[in-house]
């Protein structure tokens, strides 16, 4: 199997990691799906990708069906409304990477397209969307990790996308056991992105102050005790894909940045996430469900819906 189209679903702080790193080799061969108004604006504005523009290949999904690599860079409030247009873009032999947070947007897209076309992945990327432009450091960038797993895409289709990304500036690793470093980066989502979100401080917090490290380990400790229920052990096993990269103490994680941009977070899939698979097993997620309700109401007070 060889991978000679790549579409891209979500040209975002993501998708504009994969826009910078394969347009130079694929050129009119990575596609960036949009339609209507926005393809137009797309076809006419391009991409800034770190102070540099790129002009974009634009396909409705239509017209991308049958794309040899499909990459699902969308929000994750935005992925089951997106389902029709992956359905739409997916040929019989389309590979699909979800590059979205969480530990269950594979499942979701399979259901709807069968699980034989999922590589399984995570990304690791300090991107941000200032405007119009999407900012990261290559170099430094860890990139996306992924590799083969039990009712998912076979070992030819990790090969190829492996394939594809090689000769390029993304960096890739394949990875025996990407479920479970999907998890650890889940649980460092978990603890570390909300906690700073709700108190607004920069990540350097977790070091300075007892009470927030105390609110990182009771979330972690929830997500250890969800995965074990799955069979998944992030409690032992070591955390290679997971671990985060260095960052200053002032750093603002996802969730926080989405709160100062008056912006919706993805709380959904950190911590409602949790909720939803406590009840199913049976797990009381007590520090979770509070983290929850104090985000959602973080959201509220953003929309005006509270100003006293």
């Amino acid at each position: 199997m060889k991978i000679d189209t790549v579409a891209i679903l979500g040209a975002g702080a993501v998708g504009g990691y994969f826009v910078w790193g394969l347009s130079p080799k694929l050129g009119d061969r990575l596609w960036v799906i949009a339609e209507g108004e926005r393809k137009e604006r797309l076809l006419r504005e391009g991409m800034e990708i770190n102070q540099k523009r790129y002009a974009l290949h634009v396909r409705t999904p239509e017209e991308a069906r049958g794309a040899d690599l499909l990459l699902v860079a969308t929000k994750y409030r935005g992925l089951r409304t997106a389902l029709p247009a992956i359905e739409r873009i997916v040929g019989e032999r389309t590979v699909v990477m979800s590059l979205l947070n969480g530990v269950d947007s594979e499942e979701i897209i399979g259901e709807r397209i069968g699980g034989k076309h999922m590589v399984y992945s995570l990304m690791k990327i300090a991107s941000e969307r200032r405007g119009n432009q999407v900012v990261f450091d290559g170099p430094s960038t860890p990139g996306v990790f992924f590799g083969e797993t039990a009712g998912g895409a076979d070992a030819e289709s990790v090969a190829a996308v492996a394939g594809v990304f090689e000769n390029t500036p993304l960096h890739y690793h394949v990875v025996p056991d990407i479920l479970t470093q999907i998890w650890h980066k889940f649980a460092l989502n978990v603890s570390r992105n909300q906690p700073q979100a709700i108190v607004g401080c920069g990540v350097g917090a977790y070091e300075d102050s007892e009470h927030m490290a105390f609110l990182a380990d009771a979330l972690r400790r929830e997500v250890v005790a969800v995965a074990a229920a799955r069979g998944i052990d992030i409690l032992e096993a070591e955390d290679g894909a997971g671990k985060s990269a260095p960052c200053a103490k002032r750093a603002r994680y996802s969730t926080l940045q989405d709160l100062d941009a008056g912006r919706p977070t993805e709380v959904e899939l950190f911590a409602g996430a949790m909720i939803k698979m406590g009840r199913e097993l049976g797990i009381s997620v007590p520090y979770n469900e509070m983290t929850y309700h104090l985000i959602r109401a973080l959201e509220e007070k953003n929309d005006g819906k509270f100003s006293y």
